[in-house]
């Protein structure tokens, strides 16, 4: 093996590491939620022992527990700085993250497999929020968060509506003339149809557009690219071939930040956001333009229009209302209902109140801000 391709397997195993040691002090961040004091020496002692033992080799025990040691220094102080733990479905870059790091920029964004892991992970208080999409521009509902919203307790504390521009994504050695696939989320490569077409790439699903950018890097395959943000890009040491390859350019998805409880104040939680943030950070917590509801009504002609004839009544404006199938009760449907106005305004109030005297059941959401990234120049 050549100078050259030994060097490029050794920043490849180094960008790994950083990679899994980002991993370990996200790990160190959920344990610190479930335990009192930020020092265990009992622990600490089982994991130099662990790492002694699995020292083989050219790897010493003395180098590892060394290293080992400042990895455990590194993660108390993280611990003992207390930041604020937000959620996301999908790998690192994911749109999800985007979302976090405009609307709380001083947060740490924890990665999740499923969305249902975010919903259990801010219930069971090993998150403070969670950022999960409710709503594209182009594709529509997220049925799956839809469907959450219905089965969970919890609130909604802020939204953020968040742009949606992906880029073909490219190893730094390849040639762009040998690239024949691309693989993505399978709404992203339909939001990506028309240009996948004029190039002739065949789209291949993937579970998550960040996932796919991190197997690109990882794996390596030949003649292919992936689909995703440009944060991708810079996470996984990938090349921009091109931006924008969306065929709508005004596509978006709405987030919802997600809490335990009605009016938690991630503003008042923040630490000192990093450079270049949104100013998105104060928006929960103060007095929201907009309200959520979920409801469900008798299986009657007319049931529904009398409910939603109380918000024409009153002049609110309906932003949203979708329909989901109850899955504890067969035949029945739950309406989430959007709509702009604050529950401390007297006629939001006698909304709410008629709603809940008429309806079978009704559950709300809570009251919040909308807002929007600042445009970049």
């Amino acid at each position: 093996m050549k100078l050259e391709e030994l060097r490029k397997r050794v920043d490849l195993i180094d960008s790994e590491i950083v990679r899994l040691l980002g991993a370990r002090m996200e790990l160190a961040l959920r344990t610190g939620k479930h335990k009192e004091g930020v020092a265990d020496p009992k622990r600490e002692e089982g994991v130099f022992g662990n790492v002694r033992k699995h020292s083989v080799g050219l790897v010493r025990p003395e180098f590892s527990e060394g290293i080992f040691k400042g990895i455990i220094s590194e993660s108390k102080k993280i611990q003992d700085s207390h930041p604020m733990l937000v959620a996301f479905q999908g790998e690192h870059g994911a749109f999800g993250e985007m979302a976090i790091r405009a609307f709380l920029p001083a947060a740490v964004p924890i990665s999740c497999r499923e969305f249902e892991d975010v919903f259990k992970g801010v219930e069971s208080g090993s998150f403070d929020f969670g950022m999960v999409p409710v709503e594209n521009s182009i594709e529509g509902a997220v049925t799956q968060v839809n469907d959450l919203l219905v089965e969970t307790g919890l609130r909604i504390a802020g939204e953020v509506r968040v742009p949606v521009h992906h880029c073909l994504l490219v190893l730094p050695e390849a040639d762009y003339r040998e690239i024949k696939v691309a693989y993505s989320h399978p709404q992203a490569l339909s939001q990506c149809r028309g240009f996948l077409q004029r190039n002739k790439l065949e789209a291949r699903p993937f579970y998550d557009t960040a996932g796919a950018a991190m197997m690109l890097a990882e794996d390596r395959p030949r003649a292919a690219a992936a689909i995703a943000s440009r944060l991708c890009a810079e996470l996984y040491g990938l090349e921009i071939l091109k931006e924008n390859v969306e065929d709508h350019k005004s596509n978006s998805t709405r987030f919802l930040v997600l809490s335990r409880k009605e009016g938690e104040n991630a503003g008042a939680q923040s630490a000192k956001p990093y450079e270049g943030a949104g100013s998105g950070q104060g928006a929960i917590g103060k007095k929201g333009d907009k309200c959520s509801i979920i409801f469900s009504t008798e299986h009657k002609a007319g049931a529904l229009f009398s409910v939603l004839k109380v918000f024409s009544d009153a002049s609110l404006n309906l932003t949203r209302i979708e329909s989901r199938p109850i899955k504890s009760d067969p035949g029945k449907y739950a309406f989430l209902l959007d709509f702009e106005g604050s529950d401390q305004d007297a006629k939001v109030a006698a909304a709410l109140s008629q709603v809940e005297k008429m309806a079978q059941s009704c559950k709300y959401l809570g009251c919040y801000q909308s807002w929007k990234p600042e445009a970049k120049a």
